[in-house]
């Protein structure tokens, strides 16, 4: 019996709806159910062919356990050491050098020294920066963000050189990105499972929370979701990620990748709405479970992105896939949540 695991940690709905998904579809040889840790010992598994990470990123524990976990030939989704490794101004590189457009980004030195450094820490920095170079490249409005971080947390919006200095001298020891704000006339977040399957949802970042998914617009034209899907393709396909969303701000019909470095993206049911939910429990079980079945027995069964791939093979990035390594067009509908 080949298992298949869900890690999680305060959500409620999308973790019971998955396992009993998998559970309802009564494939041979295969069960799903959330995953239990009593101990974690150097180079054994955990006993799972398959695990959902959901929560890792909050619990180093955690982390370390999937890794072990992954080297012991579990299917972590997603790959414990790259989620490791990734961040959000790497992100923003990787767009512009694969072709897709993101907003002008800039990285920053926190503004205190991280603990047990000293200014000899800092012989190679110049400081200060070159503020006016930044401020000329970037422009106002701007917004100040960590370059790790998830959600809303510590993001500030910035007017002038004034406003970016009060809000950066409260960043503390974070490490922040100084990102151009971009006035859009239209706002996707966009599911991708597996590299293949793409669900793009209408958004309203600027609503509350629990609203965000009741848009109120008409759905975007054909040409605008099919550029959106391809560049929702291209950057999970190069990340690597299973399970990831990617968001998108339409200024002046150009897609602009704001935010994709979500691998354990919302799926409450309360916030995405009946519709996102079902597609997301659906598309993740079904997923989940062909990876159970292509799952070997002490071999790496992790996914590794197109990034890392040319890297190993010592080649040069490139700016689309080529036919040949390209997967192969999704069977499931891609529609906003409108429809």
């Amino acid at each position: 019996m080949k298992k298949i695991g869900i890690l999680f940690g305060q959500e409620n709905t999308f973790p019971q709806a998955f396992v009993d998904r998998i559970n309802k579809k009564a494939v041979k040889n295969i069960s799903a159910e959330f995953v239990i840790i009593d101990k974690v010992i150097q180079g054994e598994a955990l006993g799972y062919d398959v695990i959902v990470d959901r929560i890792s990123q909050d619990v180093p524990f955690y982390r370390a356990t999937l890794k072990n976990a992954a080297i012991s030939g579990t299917a972590v989704i997603n790959n414990p050491f790259w989620w490791s490794a990734d961040e959000k101004f790497f992100n923003n590189a990787l767009a512009v050098k694969i072709g897709v457009p993101v907003p002008k980004t800039v990285l920053l030195p926190s503004r205190d020294m991280p603990e047990n450094t000293s200014g000899n820490s800092f012989r190679n920095l110049e400081y200060p920066l070159d503020w006016e170079g930044i401020f000329n490249y970037v422009g106002f409005p701007a917004y100040m963000k960590p370059y790790d971080g998830g959600g809303w947390r510590d993001v500030y919006k910035l007017h002038d050189p004034e406003d970016f200095f009060d809000k950066f001298n409260q960043t503390r020891q974070l490490v922040m990105m100084l990102q151009e704000e971009i006035i859009f006339d239209d706002y996707f977040r966009c599911y991708c499972v597996g590299g293949q399957h793409v669900r793009i949802m209408q958004y309203e970042p600027r609503n509350p929370h629990h609203l965000r998914y009741e848009h109120g617009k008409a759905p975007a034209a054909k040409k605008i979701l099919s550029q959106v899907k391809e560049y929702v393709l291209k950057l999970n396909q190069y990340l690597g990620y299973d399970m990831n969303t990617v968001e998108f701000a339409i200024r002046d019909g150009v897609p602009y990748a704001i935010d994709f470095c979500n691998p354990a993206p919302d799926a409450d049911l309360a916030s995405v709405g009946e519709e996102n939910f079902e597609w997301i429990v659906e598309t993740m079980a079904t997923y989940a479970i062909n990876r159970a079945k292509a799952h070997k027995s002490g071999q790496d069964n992790l996914t590794w992105g197109q990034y890392i791939k040319s890297a190993s093979a010592k080649t040069s990035l490139i700016p689309a896939l080529t036919p040949q390594e390209a997967p192969k067009t999704s069977s499931l509908k891609t529609k906003t949540s409108s429809e």
